[in-house]
């Protein structure tokens, strides 16, 4: 319960974070932009003051340039950095240098600009000795429409400008995070409840999962052996031994599917064979052998059930690779089939069957460190040898109804720790 809350304020934590960094470019942005276009609109206010005969004027090199010097005298005012009159052709005709800004003029030489093609208007913003410069260049147009000039306007980002953006700024960026925490606020309890009413979800499809591997399991057990009690043991003694050896959960969850379902195959056994009190010949032991094979026919049709597989598949694989179907050996057989093996063993030499006593523990362990390194691997056998009398102790002493119970508590820890909310 505690994981899942830690893990929703977490994810709402780096969502309020993400989405505050994504308005708050988003707001700098527009609102640099929103500064520049207001500054453009000036050049381009400026621009209609330039009339028809002033356009013919500055096409025309022969013709009196005081009139233009003076109509650009009168754009100028105390922000303007520089103020230039091009002709159609690009060629410049007149400049006005604001005597202020004489340093920063002579740096933005190094930046040299292109005249659109298209007629748009351009600008470029700078950084100049520590003032904000912006460079707007607006077509000049005449009558039909047509490009017969350029004016060019450089001009100062005041301080005072910029302070307004900044108290604009912080105060959108201050609502933006104030609204999108708020709204994370709101959304945690409904969030959390339909996280709720998901796991139940969830948990009651994975319990009715369980359910048909215990009772597909048990059927299987029964037919062969008259009790399905043995699934049980042998998954307590699996997942004991799986801990020993410092498996991970889900390896673990795998490894229970697999106690359970490992003689799934045997449904497709046919009861003379299955049932056979005596010693099986060659040819019924090649028969009984397939149930391996079809126990991984059955478990493919099934995401669920194929979490099995690796047990079911290669639990009659020995490690010195004597086994079957594969004859793998060593490493090559999967883990989880590597413990089993030990556990499958231990639980039918110690167990009561209709045709024997069951073995006294001692005897039982020392055929297991017999087959060490042979059937078993080595260091599953010393790490059982570790965990094996206390859990015979208690499973052995315990009624079968017990025995069910101690695994099913082991599968909630397994399987649903920390899926409610």
């Amino acid at each position: 319960m505690l994981s899942i809350h830690r893990t929703l304020l977490n994810r709402l934590l780096i969502s309020w974070i993400g989405i505050s960094l994504a308005v708050g470019g988003a707001v700098s942005y527009f609102g640099i932009e929103k500064i520049d276009d207001q500054l453009v609109d000036i050049v381009i206010a400026e621009s209609t003051k330039v009339t028809e005969p002033n356009l013919a004027i500055i096409n025309n090199p022969v013709s009196d340039q005081d009139s233009v010097r003076r109509l650009i005298d009168g754009f100028m005012h105390d922000e303007f950095v520089v103020m230039e009159i091009y002709n159609r052709n690009g060629q410049k005709v007149v400049e006005r240098v604001n005597p202020r800004y004489e340093a920063v003029e002579s740096r933005l030489k190094r930046f040299t600009h292109k005249f659109p093609i298209d007629g748009s208007i351009s600008y470029d913003r700078f950084k100049i000795d520590g003032l904000t410069v912006l460079q707007a260049l607006v077509p000049l147009r005449d009558k039909a429409g047509a490009i017969a000039g350029y004016l060019e306007g450089v001009f100062i980002i005041n301080q005072e400008t910029l302070d307004r953006l900044r108290r604009e700024l912080a105060v959108t960026l201050l609502i933006a995070l104030c609204t999108v925490l708020l709204t994370t606020l709101v959304l945690y309890p409904v969030i959390i409840s339909l996280n709720r009413n998901v796991i139940k979800f969830t948990n009651d499809l994975l319990k009715g999962n369980i359910e048909l591997m215990e009772v597909l399991g048990g059927a299987i057990a029964k037919r062969d052996s008259d009790t399905n009690i043995h699934n049980y043991r042998v998954s307590i003694y699996a997942v004991r031994l799986a801990e020993a050896a410092q498996a991970d959960a889900d390896t673990i969850r795998n490894l229970i599917a697999g106690a359970f379902l490992h003689d799934v195959g045997k449904i497709g056994i046919s009861d003379n064979i299955l049932l056979k009190p005596a010693k099986l010949s060659e040819q019924e032991f090649a028969v009984m052998k397939t149930h391996v094979t079809l126990g991984v026919d059955i478990l493919v049709k099934s995401n669920w059930l194929k979490t099995a597989r690796d047990v079911v598949e290669f639990h009659h694989e020995k490690f010195n690779g004597s086994g079957y179907m594969r004859g793998l050996k060593g490493e090559e057989i999967p883990v989880n089939a590597r413990i089993f093996a030990v556990v499958d063993v231990f639980d039918a030499l110690t167990s009561k069957r209709p045709y024997k006593e069951p073995m006294p523990f001692e005897e039982a362990l020392a055929i297991l460190r017999r087959d060490s390194g042979s059937h078993f691997d080595p260091r599953l056998i010393t790490l059982f040898e570790g965990v094996a009398e206390p859990l015979y102790r208690q499973i052995s002493a315990t009624p079968d109804a017990e025995v069910e119970k101690k695994l099913h508590t082991l599968i909630a820890d397994y399987f649903f720790a920390g899926k409610s909310a």
